[in-house]
């Protein structure tokens, strides 16, 4: 096995084992509280409805040209892997709250339970739950499937570092019984994060023209390059929030839109914008510098220059500005504590820094 072929199989092995471990807290909790055959039944239909998606698209992407599959795949690969990247960032430097499945599986728990007795023998709302929760997380697997796999028209190989990933969660919660709390999953997190982003660069570079110094080597040098500038941008942001004591967000809230930006989304299609939130996710200028890095590299390239260090830079960039963005949000969001205050040069109160924190934590506030 070569080394790109092993980088290919480790990245979607992780990628794939951080979306079975939420998979499986979902599909513990409306077992246990609902019953397993409807659990199940969902489950095994979501696993169907995937194949068949892999099964559908993966030929049509191995038919394109190598340089038009690189861009696409790179691009693609590209954007997605700087949202896994972004929120690791944004959890590391304690800006975005850590993924928690002990947490989680008593939510599912809760709102299972709550769901009221099952009537039938067949549990529409455990047959729903799982195969939506199974569906959901594994439209990520797919895609990593698709874009890794075809870019180096290995499909089958991608696919079976999946199932191995799947397999090997699966069993370890059924051997336990419980969600997989002990899982380092935000670490493994940032590791996707930065797998997807690095080969995203080096195949997008590749098939817009650039030649990378010692070819496949370069990823040698790429994956810790990003590592190092992420763990950089973490260490910073987190500094940047206990000098103004912003706290975590919750890990389903993350930055939010505009009141503009959402009324704009109301009005966009369903699917439509369910798509531009899988690929794209809450950063669209980050998909956008993305674009701009291709044609940059493309532009170069057809004029003979050297063109492999435009993405890096762009992209590195773009993450930067991107991290910025999101800690100068959540300095907007958090009262000050402990401050001057704007008249007179006074701290606030404990009673006014109270209601400050409820003003800041109400719905209207939040929209």
């Amino acid at each position: 096995m070569s080394g790109a072929e092993l980088g290919l199989g480790l990245s979607v092995f992780l990628a794939c084992a951080v979306e079975a471990v939420e998979a499986l807290t979902i599909v513990l909790a409306v077992g246990v509280t609902r019953g397993w055959s409807s659990a199940m039944s969902g489950v095994a239909a979501a696993v169907a409805a995937l194949a068949a998606l892999v099964a559908a698209l993966g030929p049509a992407l191995t038919s394109l040209p190598i340089d038009a599959l690189r861009v696409l795949v790179g691009g693609l690969l590209l954007i997605f892997g700087l949202q896994w990247l972004r929120k690791a960032i944004l959890r590391e430097a304690g800006l975005k709250a850590k993924h928690d499945e002990r947490e989680a599986y008593e939510q599912q728990l809760a709102e299972a339970r709550a769901a009221g007795a099952r009537v039938a023998r067949f549990d529409g709302y455990a047959f729903t739950i799982a195969f939506k929760g199974v569906l959901l997380e594994g439209l990520e697997v797919a895609f990593i499937v698709l874009t890794f796999g075809a870019n180096q028209h290995r499909i089958s190989l991608a696919a079976a570092a999946a199932a191995l990933a799947v397999a090997l969660v699966a069993g370890a919660g059924v051997a336990a019984r419980a969600p997989l709390a002990r899982v380092p999953e935000n670490t493994m997190k940032l590791a996707v994060g930065v797998m997807l982003s690095s080969y995203g660069m080096f195949w997008g570079a590749e098939g817009a023209g650039a030649h990378w110094p010692a070819g496949d080597g370069a990823l040698l040098a790429l994956i810790p390059g990003v590592l190092l500038a992420a763990t950089a941008l973490a260490t910073t942001a987190a500094r940047g929030r206990l000098a103004l004591g912003a706290g975590a967000r919750r890990e389903r809230g993350g930055p939010g839109r505009s009141v503009r930006g959402r009324a704009l989304a109301a009005r966009v299609p369903a699917l439509v914008r369910g798509a531009w939130e899988f690929v794209v996710g809450d950063d669209w200028r980050s998909a956008l510098a993305v674009v701009l890095a291709l044609a940059f590299t493309a532009l170069l390239a057809a004029a003979g220059a050297p063109a492999w260090w435009a993405m890096p830079a762009a992209v590195l960039a773009a993450l930067a500005l991107s991290i910025r963005r999101a800690s100068a949000r959540a300095r907007a969001a958090t009262p000050a504590s402990g401050r001057p205050g704007r008249r007179g040069g006074r701290a606030r109160s404990a009673p006014a820094e109270a209601v400050a924190h409820r003003a800041a934590d109400s719905p209207t506030r939040r929209a």
